[in-house]
């Protein structure tokens, strides 16, 4: 297996600590004027998101997280739980809905995203920073509201609730940002 010493630290990196994939977030190297120096290293676990820091004395190394990436295109949602495609072998596998979290409000039938794997099982996917869909549920607009230039919620086909202008009305088609389950712009089709 492979293995990093903290000089080859960088933001992004995928290591593992005590059988524990963490996601370097940001790290410090330190040189005390007494003892050895050591690395300050902020790390976020890939199974649960916690956010931690670990000191990691310098010439000791971590093992790489045996992790991977897959594009993967969502089919449907069963008993079984949510399926998806791998887009270069063509398998299928089943997600869990906690795996997924809150990337449920956001999937829609063939939507292309990234499945990240820890040790050949699947622990969380990251969604195209923006998707398209239509406004399912909103309250009617009244003369006078886009004086103000307010927001409204408006449920979305998915399920998802964002914030929309209140010009907006049922059966619009909008564009989200899934980072920050933001409305971006109104979609023309």
């Amino acid at each position: 297996m492979a293995q990093y010493a903290t000089n080859q630290f960088r933001k992004g990196l995928k290591i593992e600590i005590e059988k524990v994939p963490y996601e370097i977030v940001d790290f410090q190297h330190v040189s005390p004027g007494k003892g050895r120096a050591f690395t300050r290293t902020k790390v976020k676990n890939m199974l649960n998101g916690n956010v931690t820091e670990k000191t990691i004395t310098s010439g000791d190394k971590v093992d790489a997280a045996d992790t991977e990436q897959v594009e993967m295109q969502f089919l449907y949602k069963d008993s079984a739980g949510y399926n998806f495609m791998n887009q270069t072998s063509f398998d299928q596998s089943v997600i869990q809905e906690e795996i997924l979290g809150d990337a449920i409000g956001f999937l829609q039938e063939n939507l292309v995203l990234q499945v990240q794997y820890y040790n050949g099982r699947p622990i969380g996917v990251e969604l195209p920073t923006f998707v398209t869909l239509k406004i399912v549920e909103t309250d009617p607009a009244f003369k006078g509201d886009t004086v103000t230039g307010g927001t409204k919620p408006a449920k979305l086909e998915t399920g998802a609730t964002v914030q929309v202008p209140f010009h907006l009305k049922e059966g619009d088609t909008v564009k989200v940002d899934t980072r920050d389950h933001t409305y971006v712009e109104k979609v023309n089709k």
